[in-house]
C-alpha cells in the first residue's frame, strides 16, 4: 500500500523532532544505520553516526537482536569505523541500548551486563556454535552436491553467528550459493529449522526447556506461540535469519526496559523498579502496555520514536494479511504508547533493499510486502534512501537538539 497522506516527508520528520522537549529514539542497527551484507563481520559504519550517537547521550539507545559482543558483534564494528581516529572506550563512542533482544545490555563505554541471564543458560548457549557448525558440514554435501568441501566449508563457517547470547544460523550466504534455486532455498530453510527444533530439544533434556526460543527474521508472525517461517520465492528469499534466543528477549519487552532507564536516569526514580529486565517482566503485548500505562507517571513520559527496516505483510492464503517482522512488535507497541499518554510518537522506517539482502523496497512510495491496507501499524515516515539518507538525518538531529 502507498504511505498514508498524513505521513512526514524525511525533511518534515527532522523539524518536527528538532522541537524541544524530551526525546527518547529506540534504533535497530542492521539495515538502519549500515547496509545489510551476506557475512555480519563485513558491515560498515560511518565514524560520523558514531560522534552524532554520542551528542544524543540519553536521547538514544539501540535495540537490536544482534548482539554488542562477540566476534560478529556491532563493538567490532565500532571499533573498525574508529581504528586510527578514535579509542571508543576512553571517548564513550560505543552503542548503548539493548542487544540479544534485550538480554544484553551495555552503555556507551562497552559496559555489558545480562540482567536476568542465569551462568547454566550462558554455558548452553556457548556450546551451540560448534553443535551447528558440525550439523551443518554433515547434511550439506547432500543439499549442496556440486560445491567442494573448502567451499562448503567457507559457506559454513560464515553461516554460523557464534554470538554469546543468540547463536545464530543466517542462510544469507548458503542462498548466494544457490541463487535462483527457490526450491534448494527452501531445503536450506527446512535444513535450519530442524536443526534449531534439535537445539531446542537438547536444552529441554538439560533442564532448560523453558529457557529458549526460536526466532526467525523476517517471520510472518506467531502462531500458537511460535514464530512462522517466511518461504523462499520468486519474489524473495524469506526467512534468512534463525536466532536460538533467551526467553523473554522480545524487542517489545525491551523497549519498556530502555523507557524505564530513561525515565530513571532523568527523574532519578526508574517507575517500574531499577532490577526491571526482560526475563521478569511480562512478555505478552496487552499487559505490557497495561503496565506502562499503570506504573509510568504521564509527566514523565517521553516522546518516543522507533526505527527499524524489518516488517512484513502478505496476503493469507484463506484471505486477510499474515504480519510479522522483528521490528513490528516494539514499534507497535511505541505507537500504542503514544496513544496511551498522548505523546506525538514516530514510527520511521528505512528501506535495507539497497543491500546484498533480498528485502522489499519503498520504490514510489509502495510498501508492499511491508504493511498493507488494515494494517494496524502506521509508518509515520518512509527513508527510501536506506542507511545512508538515515544516517544523514541522524546526524543533523543531533545537531538540532545538542
Amino acid at each position: 500500500m502507498p504511505l498514508s497522506p498524513h505521513a512526514l516527508s524525511p525533511d518534515a520528520l527532522l523539524d518536527d523532532l528538532a522541537h524541544p522537549g524530551e526525546l527518547l529514539v529506540v534504533q535497530d542497527l542492521d539495515g538502519v544505520c549500515m547496509e545489510l551484507v551476506h557475512d555480519p563481520r563485513q558491515r560498515r559504519m560511518d565514524p560520523a553516526y558514531l560522534r552524532a550517537a554520542r551528542r544524543l547521550e540519553g536521547q538514544f539507545a539501540v535495540l537490536t537482536n544482534g548482539e554488542h559482543e562477540g566476534s560478529r558483534g556491532v563493538n567490532r564494528v565500532v571499533e573498525a569505523a574508529l581504528a586510527g581516529q578514535a579509542d571508543p572506550a576512553a571517548e564513550g563512542l560505543y552503542l548503548p541500548g539493548l542487544a540479544a533482544g534485550g538480554v544484553q545490555l551495555q552503555d556507551r563505554f562497552a559496559r555489558v551486563s545480562h540482567p536476568g541471564v542465569s551462568a547454566g543458560e550462558i554455558a548452553f548457549l556457548a556450546a551451540v556454535p560448534e553443535q551447528l557448525q558440525r550439523r551443518l558440514l554433515e547434511r550439506l554435501p547432500a543439499l549442496l552436491p556440486r560445491l567442494g568441501a573448502e567451499r562448503r566449508a567457507a559457506l559454513v563457517e560464515a553461516a554460523v553467528l557464534d554470538n554469546p547470547l543468540s547463536p545464530s544460523l543466517n542462510l544469507n550466504g548458503l542462498f548466494a550459493a544457490v541463487e535462483g534455486d527457490v526450491g534448494r532455498q527452501q531445503d536450506l530453510q527446512q535444513l535450519a529449522l530442524e536443526v534449531m527444533g534439535q537445539l531446542l530439544e537438547r536444552a529441554a533434556g538439560a533442564g532448560l526447556g523453558d529457557a529458549f526460543f526460536l526466532h526467525l527474521a523476517p517471520n510472518l508472525g506467531s502462531r500458537d506461540g511460535r514464530e512462522q517461517l517466511k518461504p523462499a520465492g520468486e519474489a524473495g528469499t524469506g526467512t534468512t535469519d534463525f536466532q536460538l534466543m533467551l526467553r523473554g528477549a522480545l524487542k517489545e519487552v525491551g523497549l519498556l526496559v530502555l523507557l524505564n532507564q530513561a525515565i530513571g536516569r532523568r527523574s532519578g526514580t526508574a517507575p517500574l523498579g531499577a532490577a526491571f529486565n526482560v526475563r521478569t517482566a511480562p512478555h505478552d503485548h496487552p499487559s505490557l502496555l497495561e503496565l506502562a500505562r499503570s506504573a509510568i507517571p504521564p509527566a514523565l513520559m517521553p516522546r518516543l520514536v522507533g526505527v527499524g527496516d524489518t516488517i512484513t505483510s502478505v496476503p493469507a492464503p484463506g484471505g486477510g494479511w499474515l504480519r510479522g517482522g522483528s521490528d513490528r512488535g516494539f514499534l507497535t507497541l511505541l505507537q500504542e504508547l503514544g496513544e496511551v499518554f498522548g505523546t506525538a510518537n514516530r514510527v520511521v522506517l528505512v528501506d535495507s533493499s539497497g543491500g546484498a539482502v533480498d528485502r522489499p523496497c519503498h520504490a514510489g512510495g509502495d510498501l508492499a510486502g511491508l504493511t498493507d491496507p488494515q494494517d494496524p501499524l502506521r509508518i509515520d515516515a518512509s527513508l527510501p534512501g536506506g542507511p545512508r539518507q538515515y544516517v544523514a538525518l541522524f546526524q543533523e538531529l543531533a545537531e538540532r537538539r545538542s
